[in-house]
């Protein structure tokens, strides 16, 4: 039986430097617009979609840094949006910068910054938050670097875990949903979480650059978008789920941004595609049916998956060397000395 939702991924151009929020969200609220007269139930909106892609410049000061995050939504700024989502009935996948006063792991109340995503229902209600795991860059400014990276800086490592929500979709009375923000999406465990959850929509944003900017290796231009498009793909497939990677696009502030927004179905295969440097909504249709092959049969998890081989995957983070393999005639002469 089809379990139909139609999907659009609102890719974002550039966003520079300069321009304001209300600039931005007209933009957003535009595209919202375009997705209902599509058909769309659900958009999903690029990672820190309200500004540039700040981390690329380093401040000593991260006070000073505090107009590129959200302390609230929606805020003044941002309520056009929310009244967009719910004009139009339609659930959103929104990625911002946030700033939360709460306590952190020692039970100290202050102020912490993440990288979050947000599930909107066309009540403007937030029904999910997702916290960015996988922090690429570093911390403090590198001197081998042609363009900075400082997602280390400006943001902690989410606490949230992986949450998936099962919520309405149109005239769907369940979708499974979960979330991911840029980096996650090269981490086959992010997945697997969200497909140990049978995850049935995976939301995901970015702004990843369409050039390698480090000096440490050459990684061609054509690659950068193919182990992105990789990723999700892999994603998908490997667990049974439609996937929505939605990037920002084109030169923002002098730095290319790559762009390539996709729509992935459980069997891996690429539905749809941006294909400018601007703003521009992809839209498919996309039947939670299929998930469920992949799901009863190769991707069983219950009766496939082998917890007792996967010890590794929890108790080690980096990797290490293996044993040196010697021929068994060296080692019986090595003892005999």
């Amino acid at each position: 039986m089809k379990r139909l939702i139609t999907v659009a991924a609102a890719q974002l151009g550039p966003i520079q430097k300069a321009e304001g929020r209300d600039s931005v969200v007209a933009r957003m609220v535009r595209l919202v617009e375009r997705a209902y007269q599509r058909g769309a139930n659900v958009v999903v909106f690029p990672e820190l979609a309200f500004t540039t892609f700040f981390p690329r410049w380093y401040v000593e000061d991260l006070d000073q840094a505090d107009n590129w995050y959200e302390e609230t939504l929606p805020s003044p700024a941002t309520q056009p949006l929310f009244d967009a989502i719910n004009r139009y009935g339609i659930t959103c996948y929104l990625g911002y910068a946030e700033i939360a006063h709460e306590a952190d792991e020692t039970g100290v109340l202050r102020k912490r910054r993440f990288n979050t995503s947000v599930v909107i229902a066309p009540s403007g209600e937030v029904i999910l938050k997702y916290r960015k795991i996988h922090l690429p860059g570093h911390k403090e400014f590198s001197t081998i670097r042609k363009v900075q990276h400082l997602e280390k800086r400006y943001f902690e490592v989410g606490n949230l875990g992986f949450p998936v929500t099962r919520a309405p979709v149109g005239e769907v009375e369940g979708v499974n949903m979960g979330m991911l923000i840029c980096n996650d999406r090269r981490w086959p465990e992010s997945w697997r979480e969200l497909g140990l959850q049978q995850v049935e929509l995976v939301m995901l944003g970015y702004n990843t650059p369409a050039v390698n900017q480090e000096n440490r290796g050459f990684e061609a231009h054509h690659l950068r978008n193919f182990h992105s498009q990789l990723s999700i793909q892999a994603g998908c497939y490997q667990n049974a789920t439609f996937g929505v990677g939605v990037a920002k696009a084109g030169n923002e502030d002098g730095f290319e941004l790559m762009g390539h927004s996709i729509i992935v179905n459980p069997q891996g295969e690429i539905m749809a595609m941006a294909t400018s440097w601007d703003d521009e909504l992809v839209v498919a249709d996309c039947n939670l049916a299929m998930c469920e092959l992949g799901r009863t049969t190769i991707f069983n998890f219950a009766q496939h998956r082998r917890l007792e081989a996967y010890q590794r995957l929890t108790n080690q983070t980096g990797s290490t060397a293996p044993a040196v393999w010697q021929p068994q005639g060296a080692a019986v002469a090595q003892e005999q000395n």
